[in-house]
């Protein structure tokens, strides 16, 4: 425990990562409190009871509340948080793979970096908008919800909650610039921890006045430790592929003859496929809003479908993860260029022949590992909700979220890391670096 205390006592021996911290837990704070200013024109009381009542525990709109902290049921200048944003991003990165424009666009290094991003942020702002008027016209046709129903609230609102999306969208870039992990992840992060002491505080409350059972709390206890055992365990899980690289000789010095390996994680796509499937799924969401007064027994329908617990919900969750795990590993894996640079640096995979099938061989592997990452993934994501309903346990985590702030707190952790280590300070462990993204 004094060795612990000590090196994380290094972190503030580092001015940069002490101005770091600062940075990112000063957006954190900017980001709750924006959690908690509704927008003008709402019945908070009433729709707290709605939030309580129908949408407890089920359906798209508890989805969203987890993921914004709970902006939602305050209808907050937050709510929307990084959905539009991640929307934009996958329709992007689609359109980058599909249009030969962009695909070329996304090979010209920074410059093409930039203008792909000043893209994203106009689609997000389209996005933010259609999401914003699906939302506003769904809580306004719920009676006792709005105020003063009309197009003055609808404008304002869809405004406020618009700008609000891309407010939180710069705090994620703002992020990635000054402060630490992923700025986008680390947002989603603060809102998910946010959620955990009520959540504690709710669970002992039952206990006390008896109405949970004790043998069942620790059952969850278990059952969540357990879970973030194995979660820890298979993000750290990779395939090594050995590299040998061949002497070569100028003027009087010898280069290269050493051996080297290239990591290959079991899931290397991390969080995102979880974030894009949760994105994807809110759209049908954006939809239903508009049309649930004029055609309430086709909402009721497609809510029911979409329950938040229920077996369509899953069954499309875990396709949706399963496809976007390969989606996104073959957007930052490129076996052709992977090969050619081992080529050109006078490597090769042994046994292998250098060049195209090399390229074949490292596409095989990326096929044959992210398979189990992509199912371990997808039965994180429905295993809980099939838990709490054989068990019956008073309230349960979202697989979603626990390995969203797993996998935050893992590549943070990294790379706050590799930033001691390269200080010369101990790290977090006395046994060595943590594995994640950010240290190799």
């Amino acid at each position: 425990m004094v060795v612990l205390l000590h090196n994380l006592k290094n972190i503030f021996l580092v001015a940069e990562l002490r101005k770091k911290l600062a940075f990112t837990l000063g957006i954190f704070a900017v980001y709750r409190f924006g959690a908690h200013v509704p927008i003008p024109g709402i019945d908070l009381q009433a729709l707290s009871a709605l939030f309580s009542t129908k949408f407890a525990g089920s359906g798209f709109f508890s989805y969203l509340d987890l993921l914004s902290g709970g902006a939602l049921h305050r209808l907050a200048i937050f709510s929307l948080a990084m959905q539009p944003y991640i929307s934009a991003s996958i329709m992007m990165q689609v359109l980058t793979i599909a249009v030969p424009s962009l695909e070329a666009l996304s090979k010209e290094g920074e410059y093409g970096r930039r203008i792909i991003n000043k893209y994203t942020r106009y689609l997000t702002l389209v996005v933010s908008a259609m999401q914003a008027f699906g939302m506003v016209m769904y809580f306004e046709r719920t009676p006792g919800i709005v105020l003063t129903p009309g197009w003055g609230f609808r404008l304002s609102a869809v405004l406020i909650l618009s700008v609000g999306s891309l407010f939180v969208m710069w705090m994620g870039e703002q992020i990635n610039s000054y402060g630490l992990g992923n700025g986008s992840s680390m947002i989603i992060f603060a809102g998910i921890v946010s959620g955990l002491p009520g959540a504690i505080i709710n669970i002992a409350q039952n206990v006390h006045l008896g109405q949970t059972d004790p043998l069942k709390v620790i059952l969850l206890v278990l059952v969540t430790i357990a879970f973030i055992l194995s979660i820890i365990f298979l993000e750290r899980g990779e395939r090594k592929v050995p590299v040998q690289y061949a002497k070569r000789v100028v003027g009087q010095k010898v280069y290269g003859g050493q051996s080297s390996y290239i990591p290959l994680k079991l899931n290397p796509a991390n969080v995102v496929p979880v974030i894009f499937s949760g994105a994807v799924l809110t759209m049908p969401l954006t939809l239903v809003g508009l049309i649930a007064a004029r055609w309430p027994s086709i909402y009721q329908t497609v809510m029911n479908w979409f329950g938040y617990e229920g077996l369509l919900y899953n069954v499309f969750n875990a396709g949706l993860i399963v496809f976007f795990a390969y989606f996104y590993t073959a957007i930052i894996f490129n076996p052709v260029e992977l090969a050619d640079n081992i080529r050109k640096s006078g490597g090769f995979v042994p046994g292998i022949r250098p060049g195209k099938k090399t390229a074949e061989f490292f596409d095989y592997l990326l096929t044959r590992v992210g398979f189990p990452g992509a199912l371990y993934l997808a039965t994180l994501a429905i295993l809980p909700a099939v838990l709490k309903a054989v068990i019956n346990f008073p309230v349960m985590f979202s697989g979603i979220s626990l390995l969203i702030v797993i996998g935050v707190a893992l590549d943070t952790s990294a790379q706050l890391e590799s930033h001691l280590i390269e200080r010369r300070y101990e790290g977090f462990l006395s046994t060595g670096r943590l594995k994640g993204r950010y240290a190799r």
